[in-house]
């Protein structure tokens, strides 16, 4: 920050920063707070049940509101897609299926139901906020990802389908134009992380 405030200085000094009269700068303690406001909402969807189901600490995917772990045994797999014979996309087809299929029909997404790698597990649950931050933002964590590629990550099938779940599922209870921007105000002011 003190870096910042000294280049500014420099560039004001020099003739080539804004001045009172053209344009305010706005303090940099205001942009982190609300970047850390926008966190907060964008940290509420990724631990609703939509998003950390697939996104557990363990090996074993979870389901429901409540979280609870997978039936048959289900397993993240060597790729994330599922073990051999008993693949996500086994049971999760290409599309949700009709309202007129009942509850506990299993979801589909065009993209191909999947987990993360497990060498890249991008644990969501229970993950205290400042961590969860963190890691989101760590290429190393995250697949390789800057926040451009993040926020691309974040028109993909998958995530998208956690507001249109299909039948008998509650959708993100966040509206996803307010996630989004959400999402664009924590990346602009620098996507600080809580403490």
């Amino acid at each position: 920050m003190r870096i910042a405030l000294l280049l500014l200085l420099t560039a004001a000094a020099c003739g080539k920063g804004p001045t009172a009269s053209t344009s305010p700068v706005q303090p940099v303690g205001a942009d982190r707070t609300a970047g850390l406001a926008a966190f907060e909402t964008v940290r509420a969807v990724l631990q609703h049940p939509r998003c950390q189901n697939c996104h557990p600490a363990g090996d074993a995917p979870l389901q429901g509101d409540d979280g609870h772990v997978h039936n048959q045994n289900v397993q993240r797999g060597p790729t994330g897609n599922g073990m051999v014979g008993e693949e996500c996309s086994t049971c999760h087809g290409p599309a949700n299926p009709p309202s007129a299929y009942g509850l506990h029909v299993p979801p589909g997404n065009a993209k191909g139901w999947h987990m993360p790698a497990p060498e890249m597990k991008l644990v969501f649950v229970g993950v205290a906020p400042g961590a969860l931050c963190e890691q989101i933002k760590d290429p190393a964590r995250n697949g390789g990802k800057d926040m451009a590629a993040l926020r691309t990550h974040l028109d993909d099938p998958l995530v998208t389908w956690g507001w249109a779940p299909g039948f008998g599922r509650a959708p993100v209870s966040t509206p996803r134009e307010s996630f989004l921007a959400a999402w664009e105000t924590w990346a602009a002011a620098g996507a600080p992380c809580p403490n």
